[in-house]
């Protein structure tokens, strides 16, 4: 078996976070173009423009159950003194047939269904006897014609002006424009307008396959009882959820023990499913961190440029990170830490960038916005190295959340930001604006 490549980067230096996701972006690639059925395209990014090739409306229809009329007929109509005009037929939606509205005369129109030869206008069922002779108003299809057109009257009680109540040809896009533009995540709105315009299938970039492992034997499924010395593994599932929340397919594998065989055979497992793969845990300096161990011997990763090097980031939470790729299509592989702040707050800095980028999308990062720092009295930030603190901000004003700490999850639970200290800042003081990074 052929043999991947572990670089652990000089020891003496620290990189900084923008060196670390500019790494990141520049080995992923978006994935390439296929065409998908629309469903199956929900969530991706459109490669192409589409134009559209027919007008919506295709034709003139009624917006309102009701009768196509002309408007001279109807001039002046009202409660005391009604137009009756003759009934000459039902138009209803989808039907292929028509009638001719002549003077003096209507024809039942449901919604949707095409404007008659003849007629100008419509009025509103709610307008009329429905066609019961002076008799009060009720559900029209109930008092359908049928194919012959059977004779009947209706009593119009007010004037409508020309084209009330008519969706006009081509008035939601005309045949030639442009429907969506190359770069539009598909949601139900777009794949609608998709559809209507008579198109099954789309050339979209897909969805990236993300694969999520956690790393270490402490480590039980929820659900399952603890021993001593036990936690359950919480990272794999907000680390899978996050690359869900991203746009991904993500696939969660669990956890695996601190076993370097094992871990190395789970990765060339799931190569087969992924685009990218995300490890937590494992990648700080200790005797029981298997992930470089593994990585070290993931199958037919020895060509130019494989390998996952690891290195010290100057930030707080996570600064042991790995990046690189991995068996024999490079894969990228990012090893995040296994704290569960640390391993979140990297997933946010490196992880989701490079999954947006894999869509094709232009733009891969979370909003950033400067608010000021609501807090009591100053807060302190480590030399030398970027802080993220959980935060929740609205209306310009940033909160911290919980502590520094990078186990405290229910913190992390409460936050929708992550406040920016930078790393030339070692103490801030109340009121100060900062950045933020929004994660709602």
């Amino acid at each position: 078996m052929s043999s991947a490549v572990t670089r652990t980067a000089d020891p003496d230096r620290t990189w900084s976070v923008e060196e670390h996701l500019e790494d990141v972006l520049a080995t992923v690639r978006p994935l390439d173009p296929i065409e998908l059925q629309l469903l199956d395209a929900q969530g991706c990014v459109l490669v192409d423009d589409v134009t559209v090739p027919l007008s919506l409306p295709p034709f003139d229809n009624s917006s309102m159950d009701g009768y196509a009329v002309r408007v001279a007929d109807v001039a002046g109509a009202s409660e005391e003194f009604p137009a009756a005009l003759e009934v000459v037929g039902d138009v209803a939606a989808g039907s292929a047939d028509t009638v001719h509205v002549g003077p003096g005369q209507a024809a039942r129109i449901m919604t949707g269904a095409p404007v008659p030869p003849g007629a100008e206008t419509v009025v509103p069922v709610e307008w009329t006897d429905g066609g019961l002779g002076g008799g009060p108003v009720s559900g029209m299809r109930a008092r359908s014609l049928g194919p012959e057109g059977a004779a009947g009257q209706v009593l119009v009680h007010r004037g409508a002006q020309e084209r009330a109540h008519v969706r006009a040809l081509g008035s939601d896009v005309r045949a030639g424009d442009r429907a969506l533009a190359a770069g539009t995540v598909l949601g139900p709105p777009q794949i609608a307008l998709l559809a209507a315009i008579g198109r099954g299938t789309v050339r979209v970039r897909p969805r990236p396959r993300v694969v999520v492992l956690s790393t270490g034997s402490e480590l039980v499924q929820p659900d399952e009882e603890l021993a001593a010395g036990q936690i359950y593994d919480s990272n794999s599932f907000a680390l899978t959820a996050a690359a869900r929340d991203a746009g991904a397919i993500a696939y969660r594998v669990g956890a695996v023990a601190d076993d370097a065989e094992t871990l190395r055979s789970t990765i060339e497992d799931q190569l087969v499913r992924a685009d990218l793969m995300v490890t937590t845990g494992g990648v700080s300096v200790g005797a029981y961190d298997v992930v470089k161990e593994a990585l070290s011997s993931v199958g037919d990763a020895d060509v130019d440029g494989a390998g996952v090097e690891f290195r010290k980031l100057a930030m707080q939470p996570g600064k042991p990170q790995g990046f690189g790729s991995v068996g024999p299509d490079h894969t990228p592989l990012l090893a995040l830490p296994g704290n569960p702040v640390s391993s979140y707050v990297s997933f946010e800095l490196f992880v989701r960038p490079a999954i947006r980028t894999m869509m094709g999308l232009a733009d891969v990062h979370r909003p950033t916005v400067r608010a000021k720092l609501a807090i009591d009295k100053a807060l302190t930030s480590p030399k030398g190295r970027r802080q993220f603190l959980r935060g929740t901000c609205a209306d310009g004003t940033a909160v911290p959340v919980g502590g520094a700490s990078s186990h405290l999850v229910a913190a992390l639970a409460q936050a929708d930001a992550l406040i920016v200290v930078p790393e030339d800042v070692e103490s801030v003081e109340p009121g100060t604006e900062v950045d933020v990074i929004l994660l709602g």
